[in-house]
């Protein structure tokens, strides 16, 4: 089963050594800062993007520091860490969550519970002729989308709970590593209360941020089962209308990304939106990141490239300090920009 530690431990893998500690942190977050994006690409940890929001700083600093004393992780520089053998030996013991994807399904993880939890206690209801009871969730939003499901489906309400029913114990008889307690607990139904997140920690016996995983872990799997067989799973696909996809620009670098394509240069455009030119060098790493077809070349000649990309392989690093010292001609942003283009691709 996995755990809290054991994900840290993979981020410190992967991270080896060239971020702090606090950029895991970030990453859990879900910090939409440039450099977070950035180390959420170049270094494969997309499926922990945001995973952790409630995690408070001093509670990952207590977690972190149980791995020091468990002699897990020691210290590689100030407030940087790598794994020790027992750590490496516990990386492999232990799995990572399989479905969790935070990076694809976080920014409507909680739109899809509100809109299950909602269907699945109208459906139980509706099958046992009971019309009285107080829907569990208020937003209306939630309510109009039930409304036109619920017009637009052609099948019957009875049909519908029957194949609601299958289709969810379909997904977690098959489902790795998932228990299913997490997500069935917390389903209200006709004269049944689902259960508080408290209520489940205390029954399973575990505390809030291993139940915050699994139940994340639990949401992305029946996602992760819906976006790979829409025909399959017919009732959960409509859990997926009319969700706006993943936009990964923060809304600064929107703003910058207009007047770039109308061919104003990072000076002016540094000088229109009163922002230094540093802030406009990074919105331009996260289109490099996020933005399909967005070219480097006008930033960074093609020679310059593979010379950062074949010095990175080379020192098998994504440490823009060592880079730079190795090719002085190149500037650190030229050294982000290649890197937030290409540099995921060699690691991976």
């Amino acid at each position: 089963m996995f755990n809290i530690e054991n994900i840290l431990l993979y981020c410190i893998k992967q991270l080896n050594g060239e971020r702090t500690m606090y950029s895991i942190y970030h990453l859990l977050n879900g910090k939409k800062s440039s450099q977070t994006l950035q180390d959420a690409h170049l270094f494969s940890l997309k499926r922990y993007f945001r995973i952790l929001e409630p995690l408070t700083r001093e509670t990952f600093e207590e977690i972190f520091y149980h791995l020091l004393e468990k002699e897990l992780v020691e210290a590689s520089g100030e407030q940087r860490f790598q794994l020790t053998s027992k750590g490496e030996e516990y990386l492999v013991y232990y799995a990572q969550p399989y479905y969790v994807n935070g990076w694809r399904y976080q920014p409507f993880t909680s739109l899809v519970w509100e809109r299950l939890s909602l269907l699945v206690q109208v459906i139980s209801n509706f099958t046992f002729q009971e019309t009285k009871y107080i829907p569990i969730q208020k937003n209306v939003e939630v309510h109009n989308w039930l409304k036109n499901f619920l017009k637009s489906t052609p099948v019957s309400k009875r049909e519908l709970g029957i194949s609601l029913f299958s289709e969810l114990v379909d997904i977690l008889e098959q489902a790795r590593d998932v228990n299913p307690e997490v997500l069935i607990f917390r389903l209200t139904g006709y004269k049944q209360i689902g259960r508080t997140s408290s209520q489940i920690e205390k029954q399973l016996n575990i505390d809030s941020i291993q139940y915050h995983l699994e139940f994340i872990n639990s949401i992305h799997c029946v996602l992760y089962f819906v976006e790979n067989d829409h025909s399959r799973f017919k009732v959960l696909s409509s859990l997926l209308a009319n969700i706006a996809q993943n936009d990964s620009l923060t809304l600064s670098a929107h703003k910058t990304l207009v007047l770039l394509n109308q061919g104003f240069t990072i000076e002016e455009i540094s000088r229109i939106r009163n922002l230094k030119i540093s802030t406009i060098e990074d919105h331009l790493v996260e289109f490099a990141l996020n933005v399909k077809d967005f070219s480097i070349n006008s930033y960074v000649n093609e020679d310059i490239q593979h010379r950062i990309l074949e010095i990175s392989r080379r020192e098998s690093t994504r440490q823009l300090k060592v880079i730079r010292n190795n090719l002085k001609t190149a500037s650190y942003f030229q050294i982000r920009l290649v890197l937030a283009k290409y540099g995921d691709r060699q690691w991976n």
